[in-house]
């Protein structure tokens, strides 16, 4: 890497560190103006605008008005103090993952938890309506604010900006992954500019070069100016390597991540646990029932419910549209593999023409799936009206009655065909040990786009390390890949 490439990378490093520390500020500002909105509005409804006039005029105050105002002002700092003391302003979980969310809806939830044990201790008469408008008033708009401020930092970190400048290190297998999964995901912050490894011989890794071997990588941080050096496995460097990188690299403001060859095993399912001086990882075993299950199964079932409900007058739409379009019948059914491989008729709006499966043996030679699925982008069989349900996945919606039934969920893996599960080798029909899914990890992350073994480690993904919250941001996510159609066809 030449000097001029050296100093750019340094100056967009000091660049980028100023320009996070102000990006952090705002986002502190803004959850100082939604915390006082939330409880703010919460005293007026409860208390009416008397208790503002109050606060104007100190002296004419009440002592009831007196302690409610002193009470939000309290309310106000300590809500703040809980956000940050949480982590919540912590620059390694803003952008990107559900961590975020979750420390922001924990220290909230802990504040009120800690203001229903003092009121209880203290005998204080805090008013519940009051605390009752201002908590879900303060979360909800807490987690909105932080969804825009985030959807505003993704824009930029597509854009190459206000992402952290990655060095990588490892051998080049590895490396080669990691790059690609980094690069991949642009809105996470993590923008690969060199790599520190011994085995490869032609001096860059794809486009990124390799500026010296594993025992150099806290040197060649330090002259590029990176902020995160993310190692990954190698031979050549052990524990004892990467202990003396940790060591070199302290006080140089360089974060430093281990990436472990343990991999598909999600945060939770992971403890980690101190023995002579090692750390041990203890992994548990994936979770199939049990009160989680239960929660998820309720879930799915009040959810359908709800929804075919809701959108009933759509469902009437869209059948007059299906048979002014082609006649037939408005509904298809088709087998498919659920829990345990039983299979059931799974529901659709008709998007293809009748008899369609009778011609489905002279398309396969034009099939552009991988593995056993059968893809083609301009399907001749597909109606003109079906090419616009598929388009924004309205030909699903069908398939919340058989989530009611209870034969799919509204999260899971893709629900397979009978000759795509006699196919499966051994690992891939963990598949069928839970429900499949209306949406799921292959439905936010490019749909009908991902190759035949993208499709499986991410339903594999699910299954290992599925639960009730991750359904939750899965379903959150499914909107607005819906809304861009990619990979819908």
């Amino acid at each position: 890497m030449t000097l001029a490439a050296r100093l750019r990378i340094h100056r967009a490093a000091r660049r980028k560190k100023d320009v996070l520390s102000g990006f952090i500020r705002r986002v502190a500002i803004t959850d100082f103006l939604v915390i006082c909105w939330a409880v703010l509005s919460a005293q007026l409804l409860r208390f009416g605008p008397d208790s503002f006039k109050a606060m104007l005029s100190p002296t004419a105050m009440t002592p009831f008005e007196s302690k409610y105002t002193v009470f939000s002002a309290g309310l106000i700092v300590t809500w703040l103090l809980m956000l940050r003391v949480h982590g919540a302003y912590d620059h390694r979980i803003l952008g990107h993952g559900p961590e975020e969310y979750k420390v922001v809806a924990t220290a909230s939830f802990q504040l009120f938890a800690l203001v229903a044990i003092a009121s209880y201790v203290l005998r204080l008469d805090v008013a519940r309506g009051y605390v009752a408008m201002a908590m879900p008033a303060g979360i909800l708009d807490l987690l909105l604010a932080r969804w825009l401020w985030r959807k505003w930092l993704a824009m930029y970190r597509e854009q190459g900006l206000m992402s952290d400048s990655v060095l990588v290190v490892g051998d080049r297998e590895h490396l080669t992954g990691l790059i690609r999964v980094l690069n991949s995901v642009p809105e996470a912050g993590y923008r690969v500019v060199a790599a520190c490894c011994s085995d490869a011989h032609d001096g860059c890794i794809g486009q990124v070069p390799v500026l010296g071997d594993e025992s150099e990588a806290a040197e060649v941080a330090q002259r590029i100016g990176a902020n995160t050096v993310a190692c990954t496995s190698s031979a050549g460097f052990d524990s004892g390597g990467l202990r003396r990188l940790g060591w070199a690299l302290e006080g140089s403001d360089v974060d430093l991540v281990v990436v472990p060859g343990l991999t598909d095993v999600a945060g939770p399912r992971v403890l980690t646990r101190p023995v002579a001086g090692l750390s041990l990882l203890h992994v548990e075993a994936p979770v199939f029932a049990g009160p989680q299950l239960a929660i998820k199964t309720a879930i799915d079932r009040i959810g359908a419910a709800v929804l075919l409900i809701v959108l009933s007058p759509l469902f009437a739409v869209v059948s007059v549209l299906i048979r002014r379009d082609h006649k037939g019948p408005v509904f298809f059914r088709q087998e498919r593999i659920g829990k345990d491989g039983t299979s059931f008729p799974m529901l659709k709006f008709r998007t293809m023409q009748v008899g369609a499966e009778a011609m489905l043996p002279s398309l396969q030679h034009r099939s552009e799936g991988q593995g056993p699925l059968f893809k083609l982008r301009d399907d001749p069989r597909i109606t003109p009206i079906g090419a616009k349900l598929r388009r924004y996945s309205l030909d699903e919606l069908p398939q919340l009655v058989n989530v009611l039934r209870g034969q799919m969920s509204l999260v899971g893996p893709r629900p397979p065909l009978p000759c795509e599960v006699e196919t499966y080798a051994h690992d891939v029909r963990r598949r069928l040990l839970v429900k499949p899914g209306m949406t799921g990890l292959w439905q936010i992350n490019g749909r009908s786009d991902l190759s035949w073994d993208e499709s499986v480690r991410f339903d594999l993904y699910y299954v290992e390390n599925w639960s009730v919250m991750s359904d939750l941001i899965i379903l959150w996510r499914t909107g607005r890949a819906v809304l861009r159609s990619s990979g819908a066809y």
